[in-house]
């Protein structure tokens, strides 16, 4: 199923004044990334997905229309799963978004990209193994013949 145009369009206009805005197509839907962090989603399944933190979690399920989210037989804490009922009116879309930002807002800026670790050469330990074998490099070896 695919995410609603029309609530990716309307919450493109709420986030145009952000800076660091970035959109990607994952978690079935359309994900609104402020500052390399997950702010929002337009699901494919319908309705949105904010993050709120695992703090608010409790507090946003007592708001109308939004659930829990569920993500292969688990719930998300620190996401909420709002039905479009919930933001049918621009007010209401500006809240729930403003929710999302808040949170990304309280957490530390990341960097784009993750960096890759160095990792060990799988061989190294044959490679140390053998110059333990080898003999010293710089002395010539005693000809047998002399």
């Amino acid at each position: 199923m695919a995410y609603d145009e029309n609530t990716a369009a309307r919450v493109r206009k709420l986030l145009a004044g952000q800076r660091y805005v970035a959109e990607k197509k994952m978690m079935g839907g359309l994900c609104f990334m402020v500052n390399n962090t997950m702010c929002c989603t337009v699901s494919g399944r319908g309705g949105m997905l904010i993050r709120v933190g695992p703090e608010a979690h409790a507090r946003m399920l007592q708001e109308p229309h939004a659930s829990p989210m569920e993500m292969r037989g688990r719930i998300m804490s620190g996401f909420v799963r709002v039905a479009p009922e919930g933001y049918q009116t621009d007010a209401e879309l500006k809240r729930w978004v403003k929710r999302g930002l808040d949170f990304v807002a309280a957490m530390p800026a990341k960097t784009a990209g993750r960096k890759a670790t160095p990792r060990k050469d799988a061989s190294a330990k044959s490679k140390v193994a053998a110059k333990a074998k080898a003999p010293p490099r710089g002395r010539a070896q005693k000809d047998p013949r002399r």
